[in-house]
């Protein structure tokens, strides 16, 4: 009867456990675009990281777009453990987003439809930690303010024309 209750008491606490959400990873020069397989640092705008479970390593995407699509699309085959954006209100300028400067996403404010092209040339989709400093990037460049639920599929998943960036 021991080993029963034992194994039963074993059950439940690893049931009971919950699974450690990773801290973002620094993004540096070995960091590639999970679609495009480029270096991000090389790309203007803001970036995602996407930590999935039984991976030890994130998953870099060159846009926030990018990453919307592949955590709304339907081919992921992984479960999603934690979801970093680049918060552009600490970003030191569009073209240097920041290698640190990570936010949840589930945390963010995001400018949709703002007149601004991310880092593979599609329109982009801006996070920001402060809702003001959104609000200040919206006055100047256009765009709405939404939560990351609020973002409809279809607005990363549909076709885009894309406009390359002068020397990529």
């Amino acid at each position: 009867m021991r080993p029963l209750l034992f194994a039963l008491l074993l059950l439940a606490a690893c049931k009971s456990e919950e699974v450690a959400i990773p801290d973002p990873v620094t993004m540096n020069a070995d960091a590639l675009g999970h679609f495009c397989q480029m270096q991000l640092i090389s790309h203007p705008g803001p970036k995602a990281q996407i930590h999935l479970k039984g991976l030890p390593d994130p998953i870099f995407f060159a846009q926030v777009r990018d990453a919307l699509a592949y955590v709304k699309g339907p081919e992921r085959d992984a479960d999603l453990v934690a979801f970093y954006v680049s918060d552009m209100g600490q970003a030191p300028s569009w073209d240097s987003p920041g290698n640190d400067n990570w936010v949840e996403a589930s945390k963010a404010e995001f400018v949709v439809g703002a007149d601004v092209r991310g880092g593979m040339g599609a329109p982009e989709i801006v996070p920001f930690s402060d809702p003001e400093k959104a609000t200040e990037f919206i006055a100047e460049k256009g765009g709405q303010l939404m939560s990351l639920e609020a973002i409809p599929a279809e607005t990363v998943l549909s076709p885009v024309d894309v406009i390359l960036n002068e020397g990529s």
